[in-house]
């Protein structure tokens, strides 16, 4: 790739300007401070690894000052980077390394609190159907990884165990993607039980999760496939997906009967919920919190303790936060709803705080100016 045109082709106009303004008139060396606007876990390993590769193409020398560690909670308004270098070789570089900053800081924190409220879960990154393009898979899978770790350093939290391409799956340090069948499978075979043998069938080796709403007969298909495989089931070899949508209740459930689920299983905990989409999440329909106690307890009664469940549909910060309130029994959590929803919330910023040694910052932004003058 030419990484100079890739560089004059995306930059924004004004930088491409100042550069050959400052050329002409004498350079300087200047010291840029990144922040952003809201608090965020810090994932620098992108934009550093990017910064490193324009340093070496240029033969410029680049000081890269990380005021945190990577999967740092880092505050609004914070320096994250000090960047110090010529300005002829800074100056055209700012808008790239801020896309490859911004939006994984955010996803990485909405993947580490996610972790957080559900610490007994494993999570798995299905992310990539939702990316723009390979660069945003990639940035989001590695801001899942950071999350994920930092919940499991902070918290215990068995946090994100990998992802579902083998394109970004060594950041979660596997050699490939995770898991077993699509929707379209269980079409093709014609029955949740046939779409199971097939896989069984194939991969003889592999432990098997199958999707259990295609036919709507969630608890139904669940203990036909465990019938079926009754060794792997009672080995713990089979996991069950449920991916409910939202326009039906899981077999078996309505209304009243979920309920009549949660106030058996957690009491009280209905009434402790605050918004329309938290009642939903514990109550209503599609992945409720109801669905999956209901779905634990079919399992459990028919003697299939040992079968795991997977969830997955719409697992955001805030639906994985009211699980963990109910203490949900999932295994596993299928989700990319940990990339950002407020686009605006992953811009990332970075001022010029230093020009020749000298500080010198825009007006109302000499808050950036407290950890340079701290040396750190």
């Amino acid at each position: 790739m030419d990484l100079e045109g890739d560089i004059s082709g995306r930059v924004d106009h004004y930088f491409k300007r100042t550069k050959e303004i400052v050329g002409a008139n004498g350079d300087t060396e200047v010291t840029y401070a990144v922040f952003m606007r809201r608090p965020v876990i810090f994932t620098p390993k992108l934009m550093v690894d990017w910064l490193d590769r324009v340093a070496a193409e240029r033969g410029a020398s680049f000081d890269i000052r990380l005021c945190h560690e990577e999967g740092d909670w880092v505050g609004a308004g914070e320096p994250l980077v000090y960047l110090t270098g010529p300005l002829t070789h800074l100056v055209d570089l700012e808008t790239i390394y801020l896309q490859k900053l911004g939006p994984a800081c955010v996803a990485a924190y909405n993947a580490y609190v996610m972790c957080r409220d559900l610490p007994d879960a494993a999570f798995l990154a299905m992310d990539a159907r939702h990316c723009a393009g390979a660069e945003m898979a990639e940035m989001m899978a590695y801001a899942a990884s950071v999350g994920g770790e930092a919940a499991r350093r902070e918290n215990g939290a068995k946090g994100f165990i990998g992802c579902a391409s083998d394109f970004t799956s060594h950041y979660f340090g596997s050699s490939g993607g995770l898991g077993t069948m699509p929707h379209a499978l269980i079409g093709y075979a014609g029955t949740t039980v046939r779409a199971a043998e097939m896989f069984v069938d194939t991969y003889p080796n592999d432990p098997l999760t199958v999707l259990v709403d295609y036919f709507g007969r969630e608890v139904s298909d669940s203990l036909a496939v465990c019938h079926r495989f009754p060794e792997m089931a009672r080995a713990g070899r089979i996991s069950v997906r449920l991916d409910t949508h939202g326009g039906r209740f899981l077999e078996g459930l309505d209304p009243p009967k979920s309920y009549a689920v949660l106030e058996r299983s957690v009491p009280k905990a209905v009434r402790q919920y605050r918004t329309e989409d938290e009642l939903r999440w514990l109550v209503g329909t599609g992945v409720s919190a109801a669905a999956i106690y209901h779905m634990r307890e079919s399992l459990d009664g028919a003697g299939f303790q040992a079968v795991k469940i997977v969830a997955s549909s719409g697992f955001n910060p805030a639906k994985c936060h009211v699980m963990g309130a109910v203490k949900a029994p999932i295994d596993v959590v299928g989700t990319g709803s940990y990339l950002p929803e407020n686009w605006r919330e992953t811009y990332a910023t970075a001022d010029i705080v230093a020009y020749g040694g000298r500080p010198s910052v825009k007006v109302g932004r000499e808050f950036l100016l407290t950890r340079l003058a701290e040396g750190r």
